[in-house]
């Protein structure tokens, strides 16, 4: 499979990172990046459809929001976040006097 193609995705299993697109549901218009906490199966859906718990993620990959969502499987792609992680910023550290 090439690279620059999002993979598709069976069963979402939790720390599944998914983008979501109208291609999931026309609700995202602005496409957004999902960690899956779970999948949903005691909801009732239509063939090919499922809900899903996760976290709408920023562009750095931060948790935003707690979310769940009702999705096309066929419609929902496995993919990393196309982001590098921060590092935290070095601190300077200074002498203290005691005494």
């Amino acid at each position: 499979m090439s690279d620059d193609k999002p993979e598709k995705i069976g069963k979402m299993q939790a720390g599944d990172v998914v983008y979501l697109t109208t291609a999931a549901s026309v609700q995202f218009l602005r496409p957004i990046f999902v960690r899956v906490i779970r999948e949903l199966p005691e909801r009732q859906t239509y063939d090919g459809w499922v809900w899903i718990e996760g976290y709408e993620l920023n562009a750095v990959g931060d948790a935003m929001a707690r979310r769940e969502l009702y999705v096309m499987r066929a419609g929902v792609r496995l993919q990393a976040l196309p982001v590098t992680p921060t590092r935290p910023a070095k601190r300077r550290r200074t002498p203290v006097r005691v005494g």
